[in-house]
């Protein structure tokens, strides 16, 4: 069936369903699928969209975490469903990321840290980009969520506590945000999760004040620096934007850092004929391209394999459908304490 023909039988079946179905989709899906959604944005922004939503099934485009936690925000106050449910086209689209992370690992990683300093308060904060047993274990041990544009302010809210942090699973965004805080680089300890103890001696678990797991986004974080000094050459008249899960080394060359939505909103407040090199997934960056009055060039270009996964046809299958190998269920047992890690963040 070609895209028309397609992007029909959606629209067709999404106008029968009216308000009873909320369709969303993420910055860095394809634009053919970004035409189907009723809103588009970053991860959190959608899923508490979906929250403050009345309808009964939400189609979440993107990857497992974010259908995860969409699931944890639409229940009710006790945890239920409560009639609601939430779908993922594309089944198979994780978040690599997200995977270098486990509870289990995370849970043994705090045990293993609190108990090197115990005086001193360990906070775990994992990036919104895990899923959603490492959500729980964070909350469990009253720690919170942060997205790459609340991370500074999350990081510095217990810092200026006295608190030492276990931050999980982005190594980078960390390092990012503690070299933007103005913290030595000798304050940041990396725990390497495949080794005892995080390879870490006990002096480096007493003395850093925030130790970082040591996952990463492989698509920002295969950004280099040879990328910038070539981007820089070929267009010096451009303002460098890069998303803040690049290597430190790379982002601390940029212009701005800022998340997904803070790079969109950069280059909508510019003036015109202003020219900008972004350095994030390339879906969004071909969009951004197409602002009238703008140049937009790529540092390089790069996408996201798993958001590439969601198609036209996997989209006109669920609301055909709505076949359960789609559902998203975060298991219960998870839910109240992964929804009090996010909820923590959106307090502070």
């Amino acid at each position: 069936m070609n895209p028309d023909a397609l992007l029909e039988k959606i629209a067709a079946i999404r106008e029968a369903w009216g308000d009873r179905l909320l369709m969303l989709g993420h910055h860095y899906q394809d634009s053919s699928v970004v035409s189907c959604c009723d809103a588009v944005g970053d991860s959190l922004e959608l899923s508490r969209l979906a929250a403050r939503s009345n309808a009964e099934r939400i189609v979440f485009c993107g990857v497992r975490f974010m259908a995860e936690t969409a699931d944890i925000l639409v229940r009710d106050e006790t945890g239920r469903a409560n009639g609601r449910s939430v779908w993922q086209p594309a089944p198979d689209a994780g978040c690599p990321m997200a995977d270098m992370a486990d509870g289990k690992g995370l849970e043994a990683a705090w045990q293993t840290l609190q108990a090197a300093l115990p005086e001193v308060p360990l906070t775990p904060i994992v990036y919104v980009n895990s899923n959603a047993e490492v959500k729980a274990v964070c909350g469990k041990h009253g720690g919170s969520a942060c997205t790459s544009g609340n991370g500074h302010h999350v990081v510095k809210h217990f810092l200026d506590l006295g608190h030492r942090i276990l931050f999980a699973p982005d190594q980078h965004l960390c390092t990012n945000i503690m070299r933007e805080l103005g913290y030595p680089a000798d304050a940041v300890a990396v725990w390497h999760r495949d080794l005892p103890n995080g390879g870490l001696t006990d002096e480096q678990m007493r003395s850093a004040r925030l130790i970082a797991w040591d996952g990463c986004c492989p698509i920002h974080a295969s950004y280099t620096t040879g990328d910038v000094m070539a981007a820089r050459a070929a267009h010096p008249e451009a303002e460098l934007l890069i998303h803040p899960e690049a290597p430190s080394p790379v982002a601390a060359l940029a212009d701005q850092t800022g998340s997904t939505k803070n790079i969109i909103d950069a280059i909508h407040r510019a003036d015109l004929d202003r020219a900008f090199i972004v350095g994030t997934e390339e879906h969004l960056v071909s969009r951004l391209k197409q602002l009238p009055g703008r140049k937009i060039y790529s540092l390089r270009p790069i996408q996201c394999v798993d958001m590439g996964l969601t198609t036209l046809e996997q989209i006109l299958h669920v609301l055909e459908t709505w076949d359960e190998t789609c559902r998203v269920t975060v298991p219960d047992e998870l839910v109240l304490d992964a929804r009090a890690c996010v909820e923590r963040m959106l307090a502070l």
